[in-house]
């Protein structure tokens, strides 16, 4: 089926792309061109797959060769107008930079690979595991629930290994002449080596920082000695079932560096949260852990994430051990292994819960380490001509690097109409019906092939959103890897940050002064609407390219206009059965949500215990490993009626002991079910129209919102911003 599917493919670009590539008039264009449109979406309709979804593609694709051609062959400015040239060729290129994104990207995803599960070995056969686990800032309430989820992982006695790696306590810290760092580098060593030998988990810490993250799992490869190496970020606690699902693979596959599973997400990120779509539209990773991956899966192309993997130790004795170069430890190693002839697999199931950056600062620090890395490694290791890729690895390394490069298309577009309004400049070469027979269609088309190819995935708009808010930072973070690819520094991502208050993002003023320039356009489209008759036609399409564009603006506005948010760490939604123990009594409980920092029970009204914030209770349940005397201590700290026969009661969890952590951990953690039916829930495919009326509200919602924001000082928050917040 596969040959079948790509020779009708084949076959079927290359007649479609010979027919709309003959010079026709425009009145046959548009004709043409609708009639395709039309079979898009009546295709799009039936969700084709296998030849049906070859033929959609072959005739979007004959449509975005249609319009590649045109745009090549007739709509660039004379040499000679040197003012509308070089914008006009800048334009050009951020717009084939597009075109030749999306067809990697199509290529990558045309045949995503689901694998079978990994086959159950005799435990006899089953490697040994070392786990790492490696940290730098992390507080110990993170790190006790990640090597408690570690050491409660269904595996045999004897053949797992867990190891905290602490580059927040080294050597030359702990001898600092700085006597606050010096300090505080040995009160962390001392609380995390007793949180650890609570566990009975192995603390390891080095000379110094040397080498970033990389450094860090290189310092420790030398002291372990297990078959595989899992690494998990110190903030990605693992299911139970994590090695049961991976290490199997490696038994049948000698040459299998990798087994690599999604990262799932506690909270949400700063665009999901401030925008308040995050129970409605699917995480913005989802289309990278849901589908990409699955993609270059199918090529051998998966690569290493940084965490939520499995490793062989020999590919990495092979390759020296974790490469350094790049700030992209993760992806440059799996490079350097593929490129050795190891192979690599992806499993689909979410199995690890972390965290994610609250703030849009933290956002953009993350992203900028993620664009520099992976420019880093196109600009040093150039896989396009790397020895020992096959094609298929070339070009899906290509397309996850050239994909970082996205900041000076997206800037190019949101200026590019300006250049007309204010100035006049024809760096487009074309009249509005022009205009719009071929560039309207293409956008259509574009929307159809991402909704069709992504829908399940990501909604219409939310790429360009995504695009739009990073592009303002990013772009000084690529040009400076382009320029200097081996002066990136590694800087750690913050967590579980809280925001005091409703404010602007300190790196959020820009984007309203982009809102004020493109307000400006607007004013600029209606003078010259009327200013000049004979060019209306350019007038308005240009325009309108401008209120797109105004409209990203406004929900932009809307992300870095950030919402207070006093919670300390992310809920999880339980429904388990316990017991709250007050005293010597016991009383049935309904565990209704929880957190790294406590639990919300429900109880029935009639048969609930007299109770008082700060009163001290415990909890007993049933966990899934055996945990001596099963209680996890708590404090109360709000009680409220749950309608008229129950009573909801926050309590806040103490990590003091080795019993608490653990039980804490189980509760949360043990079960990948409730990260698989989350992110199932968030794979709903929406139509473009529908996608465009939401994002047509939240525009209004949350830009007039982020205009309210403009009012606040540093110490005057909004109305009841101050008010008391509830832990749970």
């Amino acid at each position: 089926m596969t040959v079948v599917w790509g020779s009708l493919f084949a076959v079927s670009s290359a007649v479609l792309i010979a027919v709309l590539t003959l010079s026709v008039s425009l009145a046959s264009h548009w004709l043409l061109a609708l009639c395709v449109t039309a079979l898009l979406i009546a295709l799009k309709f039936l969700r084709p797959t296998g030849v049906l979804r070859a033929v959609f593609l072959s005739f979007a694709l004959a449509i975005v060769a249609r319009y590649v051609y045109w745009r090549t062959t007739s709509t660039i400015p004379p040499v000679s107008e040197l003012q509308n040239f070089i914008p006009g060729v800048v334009l050009y290129a951020a717009e084939m930079y597009s075109v030749a994104v999306l067809l990697l990207s199509l290529f990558v995803v045309i045949d995503p690979l689901d694998r079978a599960p990994a086959p159950r070995l005799a435990p006899e056969k089953l490697p040994t595991v070392d786990v790492l686990v490696p940290s730098y800032n992390e507080s110990a309430d993170i790190l006790a629930m990640t090597l408690a989820s570690a050491k409660a992982m269904d595996y045999p006695a004897g053949r797992l290994t867990v190891y905290l790696l602490d580059d927040g306590a080294t050597e030359e810290r702990c001898a600092a002449t700085d006597i606050g760092v010096r300090d505080r580098a040995l009160a962390r060593r001392a609380e995390l080596t007793t949180l650890c030998e609570q566990l009975g988990v192995h603390y390891l810490s080095r000379a110094n920082n040397a080498g970033a993250k990389a450094g860090n799992l290189n310092a420790a490869l030398p002291r372990i000695h297990s078959d595989l190496v899992v690494v998990f970020d110190a903030d990605h606690a693992p299911a139970r079932d994590f090695l049961n699902e991976t290490v199997g693979y490696f038994d049948s596959d000698p040459k299998l560096f990798l087994v690599q599973t999604p990262h799932f997400f506690l909270n949400p990120d700063p665009l999901e949260r401030n925008l308040q779509f995050s129970d409605r539209v699917s995480s913005e990773s989802d289309q990278f852990y849901g589908l990409v991956q699955r993609g270059m899966d199918k090529w051998n192309a998966t690569f290493f994430c940084g965490s939520a993997a499995v490793l062989r130790r020999s590919a990495l004795n092979d390759a020296g051990g974790f490469s350094g170069v790049s700030i992209t430890e993760d992806c440059e190693t799996a490079l350097e292994l593929h490129a050795r002839g190891w192979n690599s697999i992806y499993v689909s199931k979410p199995m690890i819960a972390g965290l994610q950056p609250e703030t849009y600062a933290s956002f953009i620090r993350q992203r900028s380490r993620w664009a520099q890395g992976m420019t880093q490694i196109f600009m040093l290791k150039r896989p396009p001509f790397m020895r020992g890729l096959t094609l298929p690895q070339r070009l899906c390394y290509t397309s996850s690097q050239l994909f970082w490069l996205f900041p000076f298309s997206r800037l190019i577009f949101t200026v590019a109409p300006l250049l007309y309004l204010f100035f006049g400049l024809q760096i487009f070469n074309s009249s509005g019906y022009e205009f719009a027979a071929y560039t309207i269609i293409y956008v259509l088309v574009n929307a159809l092939i991402q909704s069709m190819v992504f829908g399940r995935y990501r909604w219409p708009w939310m790429s360009e959103l995504y695009e739009y808010v990073q592009s303002i930072y990013l772009i000084g973070a690529v040009t400076a890897a382009v320029i200097s690819p081996r002066k990136a520094i590694f800087k750690v991502t913050t967590k579980n940050e809280t925001v005091d208050k409703d404010r602007v993002s300190s790196l959020g003023w820009p984007f309203y002064g982009m809102v004020a320039l493109l307000a400006l356009g607007v004013a600029a489209t209606v003078w010259r609407y009327f200013a000049d008759p004979f060019g209306r036609d350019v007038t308005l399409v240009v325009g309108a390219w401008n209120l797109i564009n105004l409209m990203l603006g406004a929900l932009a506005l809307g992300v870095v206009a950030e919402r207070r948010n006093l919670r300390r760490a992310p809920r999880v939604a339980l429904d388990r059965s316990g017991e709250l123990i007050v005293g010597d009594v016991r009383y049935p409980v309904t565990i209704d949500n929880g957190s790294m920092s406590g639990v919300g029970l429900v109880m029935e009204a009639g048969a609930a215990p007299e109770l008082q914030t700060g009163q001290t209770v415990g909890l007993s349940f049933h966990t899934t490993v055996a945990v001596p005397q099963g209680t996890l201590t708590l404090t109360v700290r709000n009680i409220q009626p749950e309608g008229a026969t129950a009573i909801k009661v926050g309590c806040d969890a103490r990590h003091e002991d080795v019993v608490g952590q653990r039980m804490l951990a189980d509760l949360l953690f043990a079960e990948s079910g409730r990260w698989v039916a989350s992110t199932q829930r968030r794979r709903s495919p929406v139509g473009i129209l529908r996608a465009a009326s939401y994002v047509f509200y939240w525009t209004l919602r949350h830009g007039t919102r982020a205009l309210g924001y403009l009012h606040l000082g540093p110490d005057r928050p909004r109305d009841g911003a101050s008010a008391p917040h509830k832990p749970q």
